[in-house]
């Protein structure tokens, strides 16, 4: 396959990261407003379990970052999460900003015929069970929707779990590093994405991803020289926290 023969790509090229980036607690219904007040159509976000099985938003597997909660939040209910608040941390303007499900931000984004990018970031131990889990709810959420969310993740269980269970939703693969077997990596959890860390990209991992289906996205960008590499490499997609600086297209 060449890249004039790449299959039609339904997402936008630009992809606000966590909602608005910095300018707003990030994974809270009020980044993602805020994100969309500056032109974005598209988002990402992080998704992990709580204790009794809710798909909720939070990047790190701690509370103690971005809300005034404690300890590791994969163990604890969603009836102990939901009451804590996640916007003090950022600005008092947002102080009581509550940790929303994924159900919550996809009713949004569908009512707002906004794209989303949900990264399944697992309570470490918890890999191919949360990958499951949001794919199942993911596909529920968007049953009949025209474009699909577009799952990723770092961890290949996690993938291999969401593949397992909606096969028919488009996957991605995070990559820190270009790891020994990435690129097989991705061919065989049947992926349709491949997402980096900007500095990975150059002119031949692009034609290498492209020519097999894939498509090349890129996070997270908030220079303007970096993103016009990018866009001069021929990348289909980046994200950035910088949604006051970039103009999505």
């Amino acid at each position: 396959m060449t890249a004039a023969a790449l299959p039609a790509w339904p997402y936008p090229r630009w992809i606000a990261h966590r909602g608005a980036g910095k300018l707003a607690p990030e994974n809270t219904l009020a980044a993602f407003r805020l994100g969309a007040s500056h032109g974005y159509r598209m988002f990402e976000c992080d998704a992990k379990l709580s204790a009794d099985g809710a798909v909720f938003l939070l990047h790190d597997a701690t509370l103690e970052r971005t809300s005034n909660g404690q300890g590791v939040a994969g163990e604890q209910t969603w009836a102990a999460l939901s009451s804590l608040d996640a916007g003090s941390w950022h600005s008092r303007q947002y102080a009581g900003e509550p940790l929303p499900t994924l159900e919550a931000l996809a009713r949004w984004c569908l009512a707002n015929r906004h794209h989303l990018n949900i990264e399944i970031k697992p309570t470490p131990g918890s890999e191919r069970a949360t990958g499951e889990t949001v794919a199942v709810e993911a596909a529920r959420l968007w049953t009949n929707a025209a474009v699909p969310p577009l799952l990723t993740s770092f961890k290949t269980e996690a993938l291999e779990g969401a593949k397992s269970q909606a096969p028919h939703l488009p996957r991605g693969l995070l990559l820190s590093t270009l790891w020994e077997g990435w690129f097989e990596e991705a061919q065989a959890l049947g992926c349709v994405a491949v997402v980096c860390q900007y500095g990975l990209w150059d002119a031949a991992n692009v034609a290498r991803v492209q020519a097999m289906g894939m498509r090349c996205l890129s996070y997270t960008v908030n220079d303007e020289s970096v993103a016009a590499q990018l866009l001069s490499l021929g990348t289909d997609g980046i994200i950035t926290d910088r949604v006051d600086l970039f103009t999505p297209d």
